[in-house]
């Protein structure tokens, strides 16, 4: 059971801007993939919201967003490309909040935490 609790307006949104038409879980992988490569402005800050085991970033490290991995990275979860120390790499979506980030920015990546916090899965 989730512990978000469920916002139609933005189920809404998801169901007719990121994943219209998709069937099976590559194509909303790929329906999500573009509607955050549109909506997102990169590059951008943000703050690491959690640890994961896959990721070595940390609470509260501050990151910069450069874009979004390639497509075919993300069939089963969203990952942006960071700069961080010397080089770049990939990251869950899920670890970051964006820092002052324009209003598109901010509602695409909590569309994105909110159907993750859901329990909403792309591959399953």
């Amino acid at each position: 059971m989730s512990k978000i609790e469920r916002d139609e307006e933005r189920e809404y949104r998801i169901s007719n801007e990121a994943i219209i038409d998709a069937h099976g879980p590559e194509e909303q992988a790929l329906g999500w993939y573009y509607y955050l490569e549109e909506k997102i402005q990169f590059p951008f800050d943000a703050k690491c919201m959690r640890e994961r085991s896959i990721s070595p970033l940390r609470n509260d490290e501050i990151v910069k967003v450069i874009g979004m991995v390639g497509e075919y990275d993300c069939m089963a979860e969203m990952f942006v490309k960071i700069e961080w120390v010397d080089r770049s790499f990939g990251v869950p979506l899920t670890q970051l909040k964006g820092i002052e980030v324009d209003s598109g920015t901010e509602e695409a990546i909590a569309d994105w935490h909110y159907w993750v916090g859901r329990g909403y899965m792309l591959c399953g």
